[in-house]
């Protein structure tokens, strides 16, 4: 009996220890867990509810090999296409009024916010040659009295402008030096016109080489008050004559002042300013074709500006397709005083900055940089709803759609980024750039209801972000 008393202890005490070298193993070392991955890729976002507005997300980004089930939007540096000059508005008089009249400090903030290293960077505007439907009042270079005329451009005077547009440039130009101004005209001098009026009416042949060194003595004159003007189109919307001001002018007519006038004109006069054609929407691209064909007037033109209030985006690629040596530029879209934000927040995204930066344009230009709370100044005639990217009351300062749909462009697109080739995938339209310094930006929309998680995919390696309904986010790395 005490035998077996004792093997059982012994088995007993065996078993113990087993049970303890097994309680032992299991809690020895473990295997530390993969390192939380680092941010990558910065995340700015702009939502159609309005909950964040050009915000950088804290959503942590980092590039993994790790297979999952996500639809993947590629990007490849290696396929390069045009050279951005930039993004940004049309500074109307009346824009130039309203800021100027602005407190100093006040002003001063708004500007370094727009033109700004630290602010959204817009590095591309435009001018009216004049005035335009959003200045206070029509004017022109050279106004004479009814039934007087003045060929030699004796009193041409930029003094209208003297007022506000320019001390503004001025200012915007110490801020940032390198912005590029286009101009364009609504209307020649009403004298040079066939109808009188600033209305409508077609430039008189007698007047062509009268008219192309006006817009000589325009740079000329700006150039002396060190605002160079990078480009200039020949007519704002040259087939809509209802505006005030307006004028009609035929592909015909257009190509012929350019080959026998303007182009000439520049030329002796060593401008170096480039002469963009069209200025109009995307529903007539055989107006910039025709003349693209005249094969003298061709050697004068830089390329084709377009709007898109009629036609599709892809017009710009038509063009380019002809003649891909000739530059393209997306230069002017409203947003509506009574349009709703999420609706314009994802037209203007597709179809401005996405849709003619993957149709080869080399900027994109929303129209009115500000108004006040009422949509003016403007023209007795001129729109009444264009709702600028700010709203100026006094000194303050609101900012609406057209100021995001820019921003998410300009602040991490400077001139000189080239477009990149990127893929889009059902309700997700993209354009990518590789930015000077060799960032990386990729700028995606989400069309659809519902939350979309998706991978970007970069050199075998991606990112798995989810971008909300109706939101666009500027993706940086």
């Amino acid at each position: 009996m005490k035998n077996k008393i004792s093997h059982i202890g012994f088995l007993l005490i065996a078993a113990l220890s087993l049970s303890a070298s097994c309680s032992k193993e299991k809690t020895g070392p473990v295997t530390p867990p993969d390192p939380p991955l680092s941010n990558e890729v910065d995340y700015w976002l702009t939502r159609g509810d309005k909950i964040s507005l050009l915000e950088k997300q804290n959503t942590v980004l980092g590039f993994a090999e790790v297979a999952n089930g996500f639809t993947n939007i590629m990007v490849d540096s290696a396929v390069t296409y045009q050279t951005i000059d930039g993004f940004g508005f049309t500074l109307t008089g009346g824009s130039a009024q309203l800021i100027n009249s602005m407190g100093a400090t006040e002003k001063n903030n708004l500007l370094t916010d727009l033109f700004g290293p630290g602010g959204i960077g817009i590095s591309y505007l435009r001018v009216s040659i004049g005035a335009s439907d959003l200045s206070a009042s029509v004017f022109s270079y050279d106004d004479m009295p009814a039934g007087q005329t003045d060929p030699s451009l004796a009193n041409f005077s930029l003094s209208e402008d003297l007022n506000h547009l320019v001390p503004l440039l001025q200012k915007i130009l110490t801020i940032n030096p390198n912005i590029k101004i286009l101009g364009s005209p609504w209307s020649p001098p009403v004298w040079m016109k066939d109808n009188g009026s600033s209305i409508g009416g077609s430039l008189q042949t007698q007047y062509y080489d009268v008219y192309a060194k006006y817009f000589v003595k325009y740079i000329q004159a700006m150039a002396t008050l060190n605002i160079p003007i990078a480009a200039i189109t020949i007519q704002n919307e040259p087939q809509h004559g209802g505006n005030n001001p307006s004028m009609i002018m035929t592909s015909a007519e257009q190509a012929n002042f350019i080959k026998s006038n303007l182009g000439p004109a520049f030329q002796a006069a060593s401008i170096p300013t480039k002469i963009i054609i069209w200025d109009h929407n995307c529903d007539n691209p055989g107006y910039p074709l025709s003349i693209l064909n005249d094969a003298t007037a061709r050697t004068f033109i830089d390329g084709s500006a377009f709007h898109l209030y009629a036609g599709d985006i892809s017009a710009l690629s038509t063009v380019h397709d002809a003649y891909p040596d000739k530059n393209i530029y997306f230069t002017e879209q409203w947003t509506a005083a009574n349009a709703a934000f999420d609706g314009d927040l994802k037209w203007h995204i597709k179809n401005v900055i996405i849709g003619s930066m993957r149709n080869w344009s080399k900027v994109a230009l929303e129209w009115n940089l500000a108004n006040d709370p009422n949509y003016g100044p403007h023209t007795q005639g001129g729109c009444t709803e264009c709702k600028g990217a700010l709203t100026i009351s006094g000194s303050g300062v609101v900012r609406n759609v057209a100021y995001y749909i820019i921003a998410q462009a300009s602040k991490f697109v400077p001139p000189g980024s080239v477009r990149i080739s990127s893929t889009s995938v059902g309700n997700l339209p993209t354009v990518a750039f590789k930015t000077p310094a060799g960032k990386k930006v990729l700028m995606i929309l989400n069309e659809g209801s519902t939350p979309q998680s998706f991978n970007i995919k970069y050199k075998n390696k991606w990112v798995t972000p989810t971008l909300p309904a109706g939101s666009v986010g500027s993706f940086v790395w």
